[in-house]
């Protein structure tokens, strides 16, 4: 299985964990219903967030501007968890990588206007981590 097609189905698992409580496994088995390929990075992907959500979550917070976590749409939730999970725990994979990945999948399960805010999100987190690296 590709990263990206990973990516999409982890967006889905997240989304359906997050909105009805569907256990990890299942969420994965319905994505995969009509997938071949080795779901292993899709898990890792998956577990990573779950795992990490707290920290996420948290960090995410400091960059929404105008809006709670809770009240932006469920897949936009998705789609920034993932792409903070690999931010701030997967150094294989470059920032501008997750960066256009994340834009990528919100283009397709969202609007326009959610990519943008997901744009934006992920710039501000992306500077102001740059700039505390320096």
């Amino acid at each position: 299985m590709k990263r990206r097609t990973a990516r999409e189905k982890a967006v889905q698992c997240l989304f359906q964990i997050d909105m009805a409580n569907v256990p990890v496994d299942d969420a994965i088995a319905m994505v995969m219903e009509d997938s071949d390929g080795d779901p292993q990075y899709l898990r890792y992907l998956v577990d990573g967030v779950m795992e990490h959500q707290q920290e996420i979550d948290a960090e995410i917070r400091k960059y929404l501007r105008g809006w709670k976590l809770e009240r932006i749409p469920n897949v936009d939730r998705a789609i920034l968890r993932l792409a903070f999970f690999e931010i701030m725990f997967e150094e294989d994979t470059p920032e501008k990588v997750v960066m256009n990945e994340a834009i990528e999948i919100a283009k397709l399960f969202s609007d326009e206007q959610s990519y943008r805010y997901i744009n934006g999100v992920l710039s501000s987190f992306l500077q102001n981590r740059n700039r505390a690296q320096v």
